[in-house]
């Protein structure tokens, strides 16, 4: 049997073609689904802390795929891991395991310090991460004595089914609602909600350790001690989800790292691969870990060689270019200087993962009209200065960079927010007086 020879690498534009970012946004219109709205721009390269539009038109990505591109775009070691990957094996179904997949499931669990007994279920996003520690959730049912479920009020934990029930965004419930029932939200950080309502009927407890949609909001001091102790007490589960906060986006592994609690199971997702597609669920002891059982749970996709693979090196690359101190010292330095502007009401958040509130120009809040979306206006001046930015909230831009980010890079953001913030104030006067 004849082997064809290994073809030369060609450009994408060879299948896709090139145009006008205008151009590819009206085709965008007429073929895919409005779930997202209209993007922003088409993004077509992307190199370190920058991409580029199908304009030509440089941005410094300050939100990284939110949370995801943890080593930028294009990272060299990920890429060619990647790339080698799948030039010899790419996936295997669920039938089988590949060494990638092993050694991957090792690394988080030694990461985690997870006791013995401990296991890793992979999915491929964070919302499937969620369902799994759902589906976890109501295993803890003690013949369905239990039967509740709590989360925090302002949660963001996915839009699949099981997942959306544990967020709190009326606005995403409401159009799929009858949800899965049995999910109670209590305020965030409150000590006497959580006693009162984790009880002998309570499954489990979910909590992000800094919620990153409401804003970048840190769970108070002493609130994760007290969620282990209650949900210890009370029998139930304590999962945590770190899509968002893991893989060194706080400085740490783990946002709950230097809390000095060990949670029965926690999500990951975003940053894990480094930009390529993959969820995992940590189950912490062998109790835990045997509340899902053969066919009880699975996916096609999730734990395949290449995800796994750019998984592996994306915590080789933070592991060995000491990256976690890296994102502490930078962290620390942004969030100081945002704080000295004057535009700048409130700086929240750990290592990379940052939220501001914004006052006004020069810290003016009468030159914004009432009732503006400041931060949205902010975003769209951030867009034609060349930076990337998000707002999670009317008044608050959030900050979710590569990892990489160099001080250099953040100064460049901090320098340009206030004529970012007065270029908005001035399109929002002009908009209101029209």
């Amino acid at each position: 049997m004849s082997t064809a020879s290994t073809p030369e690498a060609r450009p994408v534009s060879e299948l896709v073609g090139t145009s006008t970012g205008e151009s590819w946004l009206a085709r965008y219109s007429n073929s895919l689904m409005g779930v997202f709205g209209t993007p922003q721009r088409v993004l077509v390269r992307g190199q370190g802390c920058y991409v580029w539009d199908a304009d030509g038109k440089q941005y410094l990505d300050l939100l990284g795929g939110i949370a995801v591109n943890a080593l930028g775009h294009a990272h060299p070691f990920v890429t060619s891991v990647i790339s080698s990957q799948l030039a010899t094996l790419g996936h295997v179904s669920n039938f089988f395991t590949s060494p990638t997949q092993v050694a991957l499931a090792e690394k988080l669990l030694e990461i985690a310090h997870a006791p013995a007994g401990s296991k890793v279920f992979f999915a491929n996003s964070g919302t499937e991460a969620n369902e799994a520690a759902f589906k976890l959730a109501r295993r803890n049912s003690e013949g369905g004595r239990r039967t509740k479920i709590v989360a925090l009020e302002g949660a963001f934990h996915g839009r699949t089914m099981g997942a959306l029930a544990l967020t709190a965004k009326q606005a995403y419930r409401e159009p799929f609602a009858p949800l899965p029932s049995g999910v109670v939200h209590i305020p965030f950080g409150d000590f006497d909600a959580l006693r009162a309502e984790v009880d002998e009927t309570t499954q489990a407890f979910f909590l992000e350790p800094i919620q990153g949609e409401a804003g970048v909001i840190p769970l108070p001091d002493g609130y994760l001690a007290e969620a282990r102790r209650i949900t210890r007490e009370a029998g139930a589960l304590l999962i945590v989800d770190e899509v968002q906060t893991g893989i060194g986006r706080t400085g740490e592994w783990f946002a709950i790292g230097d809390s000095g609690i060990l949670p029965d199971a926690m999500s990951l997702a975003k940053g894990l691969g480094g930009g390529f597609p993959i969820g995992a669920l940590i189950t912490f002891g062998a109790e835990t870990s045997a509340l899902l059982t053969a066919g009880q749970h699975g996916t096609t996709f999730g734990g395949n060689p290449v995800a796994t693979a750019a998984a592996l090196a994306t915590l080789h690359t933070i592991e060995s270019q000491g990256l976690l101190e890296h994102v502490r010292s930078v962290g620390d330095r942004l969030r100081s200087e945002l704080a000295d502007l004057p535009e700048v009401s409130e700086v929240r958040g750990r290592g990379l993962l940052i939220g501001f509130d914004l006052t006004g120009p020069g810290g003016d809040a009468a030159a914004v009209p009432q009732n503006a979306n400041l931060a949205a206006a902010v975003v769209n001046a951030a867009l034609d200065a060349g930076f990337i930015v998000n707002a999670p909230g009317p008044r608050t831009i959030r900050l979710a960079p590569p990892l990489i980010l160099s001080a250099e890079q953040a100064e460049t953001f901090v320098a340009g927010l206030p004529d970012l913030v007065s270029a908005a104030a001035e399109a929002l006067t002009t908009k209101e007086a029209s």
